[in-house]
């Protein structure tokens, strides 16, 4: 569901923010001629997510609206990443998207030092050399081969290692 509620914040951005920067009475036209542009089902689907906009609760509203206009506030470059990004993720098949969403609910419900801790991970990757980051994405291709109890096997070896390490 939220992923509909970015999405219809995302094409209202779109629909009108040339007429907010330009901030002018013509303006009004130009959403006017875009909207006459849009097909029959393009126009359904926008008051659908509307209609579903206007039943959400204040404070979600309120939510939403602050972060479209953190979007709005981002530096060109950055903004036109985002949306960038935002057009990829939709261009994805609905499957990957759901799988993509629920990674992310995962993501967020974890302690913000094991996020730092996973950031960090993610960096070093991308700042290694193309070998390592061969290496590093044939072993988590590999790990998401195993079983669960291969996994766990695999941790208690790791586990093992370790305290031989620290011991000597």
């Amino acid at each position: 569901m939220i992923a509909r509620l970015v999405a219809a914040l995302a094409l209202a951005s779109l629909l009108v923010r040339p007429a907010l920067a330009q901030g002018t009475p013509a303006a009004g036209v130009d959403a006017r001629t875009r909207w006459e542009q849009l097909s029959p089902e393009e126009r359904q689907a926008f008051r659908d997510r509307y209609e579903r906009w206007k039943a959400l609760p204040e404070d979600e509203k309120a939510r939403l609206g602050m972060r479209l206009e953190r979007l709005r506030g981002l530096p060109p470059e950055r903004r036109a990443e985002v949306e960038r990004r935002w057009r990829a993720f939709q261009a994805l098949p609905p499957q990957e998207r759901q799988a993509i969403l629920q990674r992310f609910a995962r993501w967020r419900e974890l302690p913000p030092e094991r996020r730092a801790q996973m950031r960090a991970a993610f960096q070093e990757i991308l700042q290694a050399s193309p070998q390592e980051r061969a290496r590093y994405l044939e072993n988590l291709r590999r790990w998401r081969d195993m079983s669960p109890a291969e996994r766990e096997m695999a941790r208690e070896r790791w586990r093992q290692e370790r305290r031989e390490r620290v011991r000597h």
